[in-house]
């Protein structure tokens, strides 16, 4: 298997520091409102590898975090009239369920900055006795960007070049730096803000703190993998290396994964431009299966367009797909037992050959785009194949072979459709007048069509009651 890693801007073999392990760390979203396509991409792409590393037979340990303290959460907080962890929990929780529509598997650790307040502060303390970071006069913690002669590794920048460009906020005691490239770890408070104890100040940490944090004690000193967007490869990822290096004495990690951009119709997305869209308003047009799919249409490290085109052409994509599953289920249900046939055989072989290019495209740094075309042509062969003179050993063959590849890529083959609440109410409401009109035939099936999409109903003394099974 081989990863691009940013850190050599080469293809490397994939080794493990641990054999038959993956620790893993990816960056999460800042929690103050729902989260946009921009951020689904990361969180598809890294799922994606995190499936496949599981389907080889590793163990992986995945974390990623939820920025939890932040500006734009206490402007949001402030226009609310709220505390910051109020936005910041319920957009968590929002999050979440975007995720689980996207079918992005939890992490193994979701770590948030304001828990981990602790960690934060014994390794800004470290960082300071080794000389790597300074107080300035009112409380503000600096790294000392100089100390750390391997600056700039990452993002191949030349630390005497680099006058700006941080995304560090800008705070009072500005003047105190050393060096213009000197970099904020600790910040002190201002009115109205959320505020913990400190040595130095009451006040809340720097932005690239805590992801070091949260690796370290998660996953440890050393880690396989860190990734993320490539806007974060400078400042945020390369700050993070020289945090680490400097407190621990190792290095931080050994493969660095980013993905591209994603533009809205051959344009950067931006709220300004109008083609700023959220992921929650995505899904009020089309299944996110669909966007997981989309996402997966192109190699995670090209810059990909997002269109109402593409989109469709995804959505018919995936359709195709899920109906050669359907296919395989219909077929698969009055299927004939028997020795699989000797056409058959030869067509599982060929099936082992789409599986083996579909390896093959995965181990080539995650080729998605390439892994989707063999699913493909598993698909265009089952379509040929399957029938209903097939024995069920084949078809059964052909629907695992499939599903497994899906799974893979965290496309679900099977759908059952939702119902919504509105419609379960009108549902109820017809079945009442049905029962009126002495009409049980159909009182009953409307019980029995609800009872098949998982809604349970109750008839009691207040009136129909009904639950999720």
């Amino acid at each position: 298997m081989k990863i691009f890693n940013t850190l050599s801007r080469t293809k490397e073999e994939f080794v493990p520091l641990e054999p038959g392990k993956v620790k893993m760390y990816v960056c999460g979203p800042t929690v103050y409102n729902y989260i946009h396509i921009g951020n689904a991409r990361p969180m598809i792409v890294f799922d994606t590898v995190r499936r496949y590393f599981e389907y080889k037979g590793y163990d992986v340990n995945y974390v990623s975090n939820f920025t939890d303290v932040d500006d734009k959460i206490i402007k949001k907080a402030i226009e609310e009239g709220v505390d910051a962890h109020t936005i910041s929990e319920r957009y968590i929780a929002e999050c979440k369920k975007d995720m689980e529509m996207m079918n992005v598997k939890p992490a193994t650790t979701h770590p948030k900055a304001t828990e981990e307040i602790c960690g934060m502060l014994d390794m800004i303390s470290e960082l300071i006795e080794k000389g790597h970071a300074y107080v300035g006069g009112d409380g503000t913690v600096y790294f000392r960007t100089r100390s750390f002669k391997e600056y700039g590794k990452l993002s191949h920048k030349n630390l005497d070049d680099l006058q700006s460009g941080f995304r560090e906020i800008k705070v009072t005691g500005e003047e105190d730096k050393e060096d213009p490239t000197d970099f904020v770890l600790w910040k002190p408070k201002k009115e109205g803000e959320p505020y913990w104890e400190s040595p130095w100040c009451e006040g809340r940490p720097g932005w690239h703190i805590e992801c070091s944090v949260m690796s370290k004690k998660y996953l440890g000193e050393s880690i396989d993998i860190h990734a993320g967007g490539e806007d974060l490869v400078f400042p945020h990822h390369e700050n993070e290396i020289a945090q680490s290096e400097s407190a621990n004495g190792k290095t931080f990690a050994t493969y660095w994964m980013h993905n591209a951009f994603l533009n809205i119709d051959n344009k950067k997305m931006s709220k300004s431009l109008g083609n700023f869209f959220t992921v929650r308003e995505i899904s009020e047009k089309y299944d996110l299966q669909v966007l997981r799919f989309f996402m997966l249409s192109a190699h995670y490290r090209s810059p990909l367009n997002f269109s109402a085109e593409l989109m469709e052409a995804s959505k018919n994509g995936l359709e195709r797909i899920r109906t050669a599953a359907q296919r395989q289920r219909d077929f698969l249900a009055d299927a004939r037992e028997g020795a699989i046939l000797p056409g058959e055989q030869e067509a599982c072989e060929t099936a082992r050959g789409f599986v083996t290019k579909f390896e093959e495209a995965m181990d080539d740094d995650f080729n998605t785009a390439d892994a989707i075309s063999a699913i493909f042509e598993l698909v265009k062969l089952s379509n040929s194949t399957v029938s209903a003179e097939s024995t069920k050993e084949y078809i059964s063959f052909m629907k695992e072979t499939l599903e497994k590849l899906c799974n893979v890529l965290g496309i679900i083959t099977e759908v059952k459709e939702e119902i919504l609440d509105s419609e379960i109410e009108k549902l109820i409401e017809e079945r009442q007048q049905a029962r009126k009109e002495k009409n049980f035939a159909r009182a009953d099936e409307i019980r029995n069509t609800l009872l098949e999409k998982g809604i349970v109903l109750e008839d009691t003394r207040e009136g129909v009651k009904w639950k999720r099974a």
